[in-house]
């Protein structure tokens, strides 16, 4: 039986540099690690370096056999050369142009790739790299499985906390409701605008955008998308906003910045993500979906441009009724932006 508190206390140990174990392999994050915590978790110091398969895209890994899969794990080979700082440097695509990586690597073979890819998808719920020494001698701080891993991002596990009146601006007849689950610090809101009138309301999936929701970013759009749909919401008398706690398109705000880093370094947002070793889109809309369900929803109006939201909420149980776009004009910031959505991820602008 699995057990989704390990993964909460697999995150802790690897956001505090302390190495963890899935599946019987030992890992270590590299970016939380420093040559110390190295040493004593790799005495032998042969522990190779865990990547992504976008990474080893970046590094020129890909015409090996053991990096060939573009949907598997690479695990690359210390050599006596690869200290701390080179290792490092292999996984973390901002210093490339500071640190030109001397090379040549090579790959190893990974009998079981399963743990391999949950250690990565757990760097990413942790908000880290997806970089790891595997391998060490090193006993675990924490132990747990793959499964513990998919318990931990089951959706089902959403219950409503608490709800409350909030009036906000540009719709004073609004609810709000908090969601979480028992073991993710993440909480998920509902902004509930109007009075319920026997159609399918109009819902927008928002995920949180700090740098674009609070500051006011012009690199994005996210800002003024939230206020523009509270508003839409609000005119079409009766709908949800469900505020989502997935920034960066779940990456988290750390690896969001960093890939705003390698934007400014000529990228656009889809290579940015996947050279940092992400999906393209890495958000997980079942929990939109049972947000919904927890609010008695189970068919909508989504106010979107994007068609994987419609496909997410479809494929998890709630129908789209119709989907209404939500066009914004574009600044001279966010207009790159806007159109490799259009380009590369099938936005509909």
């Amino acid at each position: 039986m699995s057990d989704a508190r390990a993964a909460a206390r697999a995150i802790d140990a690897l956001r505090r540099g302390w190495p963890i174990a899935i599946d019987g392999i030992t890992l270590l994050a590299v970016e939380t690690a420093d040559p110390g915590r190295l040493a004593a978790f790799d005495t032998e110091g042969a522990a190779g370096i865990l990547i992504s398969s976008g990474r080893a895209a970046t590094l020129k890994l890909a015409n090996q056999v053991e990096a060939a899969d573009p949907d598997s794990p690479v695990l690359v080979e210390r050599a006596p050369w690869i200290d701390f700082p080179a290792a490092t440097a292999l996984a973390d695509p901002q210093l490339d142009l500071a640190t030109p990586l001397k090379g040549p690597y090579r790959t190893l073979h990974l009998p079981d790739a399963r743990p391999a890819s949950a250690a990565l998808r757990l760097a990413r719920i942790a908000g880290l790299l997806p970089a790891f020494f595997l391998g060490g001698t090193a006993a675990p701080e924490v132990a747990l499985t793959a499964a513990d891993i998919d318990a931990h991002e089951d959706a089902d596990r959403l219950a409503i906390a608490t709800r409350a009146r909030l009036p906000v601006a540009g719709a004073e007849d609004a609810e709000i409701v908090a969601f979480r689950s028992p073991e993710s610090a993440d909480e998920h809101v509902a902004l509930l605008i109007g009075q319920p009138n026997g159609a399918p309301p109009l819902v927008r999936l928002h995920s949180e955008c700090l740098t674009g929701d609070v500051l006011g970013s012009l690199k994005c759009d996210c800002g003024p998308q939230l206020h523009a749909a509270i508003h839409a919401i609000a005119d079409s008398g009766w709908g949800i906003l469900l505020y989502l706690r997935q920034e960066g398109r779940g990456i988290g705000l750390v690896n969001k910045l960093r890939a705003y880093r390698l934007q400014d370094q000529g990228f656009d947002t889809v290579d940015a993500n996947t050279r940092l070793g992400f999906a393209i889109d890495a958000r997980d809309f079942g929990v939109a979906a049972r947000m919904l369900a927890l609010l008695g929803q189970d068919a909508v109006r989504l106010l979107t441009n994007n068609p994987a939201k419609v496909a997410g909420l479809e494929a998890a149980g709630i129908a789209v009724a119709e989907r209404v776009p939500h066009k914004l004009p574009p600044n001279p910031h966010n207009a790159q932006y806007l159109a490799t959505k259009r380009d590369r991820t099938g936005h509909q602008l």
